[in-house]
């Protein structure tokens, strides 16, 4: 068996036969870490000297790509995409963080090789991030980890696409960090209560209405910090998402308080910079880390973090009724799948539902 890196272009020749008629001969080749090719030929000889060519061409490449991975290393691969690839990538709101895990990367391998770096490897890493105590004195959990696995798997692929300097992503070898499911955490009334007290009391005039617009309309903290003035119609009473996880648009609701707020924030906005929750730099998302665990100490709320805002705005819409297909729409989803975690809490309302439907026609 041969190493995770050897590999060979590999032609097939089918052979078809046309509605007309007609036989034709459809050359496929695929060799690892490049797109598939295809072409297809009326006779089979031109079809076996198309794939012996391009089956050369293609090992040529490979050598070519095995030479700068055994030459190359991991630290100047990661200069390489943060300096070129990273401001460049659609959610660029996001590089921070990507920069963020691949800093961690070149810590644990970046003197090492491109061709050295192994699942192997990478899965002693995984583990290590997955059990080692951080700066809170905490574990980290697996959705975290899969996003340090997720940078290093970018920066390998743009390397074997663009750059040439690997023929294969290690990381896709690698097994994804176990993430809990079954469990959802909303905030109660009570800490409702308390939680927007303590931002409202918070020296950082932006979190209060930060928390709010969270909680009122389940967008991420990511969607929310990008969230630009340009995109919010006080007037009709929605903001735009313009670039979602899923790389969608969305248009979510607003009213009561929170457009009060907007309003009153829109009256002082930054030269150059539109968003409505502005960082130090223009370029880069205000760091809320701070401000948001000040006020969580404050208000005595355990075993909670900003994204937590999502699931209690989602768990809200499903006690009052919302529909699977609504809480997907609200929360960015194409599919159900995700939505799921709240069936329980659409569940009871339903059982309320029918309970009354019952009484009413079915009793006595």
């Amino acid at each position: 068996m041969g190493h995770w890196w050897d590999n060979a272009a590999v032609a097939l020749i089918e052979k078809r036969s046309g509605r007309d008629g007609r036989t034709s001969y459809r050359v496929r080749i695929r060799l690892q870490g490049f797109p598939q090719f295809t072409k297809t030929f009326p006779k089979r000889t031109a079809a076996d000297l198309w794939a012996k060519a391009t089956e050369a061409d293609l090992q040529r490449g490979f050598a070519v790509a095995s030479k700068e991975a055994a030459r190359r290393t991991l630290s100047q691969a990661i200069d390489r995409y943060i300096e070129h690839t990273l401001p460049h990538k659609r959610r660029n709101r996001d590089a921070a963080h990507v920069e963020h895990y691949l800093e961690r990367w070149r810590r644990e391998l970046g003197g090492v090789a491109v061709s050295n770096i192994t699942p192997a490897r990478i899965s002693e890493v995984k583990e290590k991030l997955l059990h080692e105590e951080t700066p809170r004195g905490g574990r980290r959990a697996g959705g975290t980890v899969n996003k340090y696995l997720a940078a290093l798997s970018g920066l390998f692929k743009t390397a074997c696409r663009e750059w040439q300097w690997c023929t294969s992503n290690p990381v896709a070898l690698v097994a994804k960090a176990g993430i809990p499911r079954g469990i959802v955490r909303f905030l109660s009334d009570d800490e409702r209560g308390r939680l927007l007290k303590a931002c409202q009391e918070n020296p950082a005039e932006w979190l209060y209405p930060l928390v709010l617009l969270a909680l009122n309309t389940a967008a991420r903290r990511g969607e929310l910090l990008a969230l630009a003035w340009a995109d919010v119609d006080l007037a009709g009473g929605r903001i735009l998402i313009q670039e979602s996880k899923n790389a969608d648009r969305r248009a979510l609701p607003i009213a009561g308080p929170i457009v009060a707020l907007l309003r009153e924030r829109a009256r002082i906005r930054l030269l150059g910079d539109d968003r409505v929750f502005p960082g130090d730099r223009p370029d880069r998302p205000r760091d809320i880390e701070r401000a948001w665990r000040a006020a969580l100490k404050a208000s005595g709320v355990e075993k909670f973090r900003f994204h937590d805002l999502r699931h209690t705005a989602a768990s809200y819409l499903a006690m009052t009724g919302a529909t699977h297909g609504e809480l997907a729409a609200v929360l960015g989803h194409r599919t159900l799948a995700m939505v799921k975690r709240y069936a329980h809490l659409s569940d009871q309302h339903t059982a309320g539902v029918v309970r009354r439907m019952t009484e009413k026609f079915f009793s006595g």
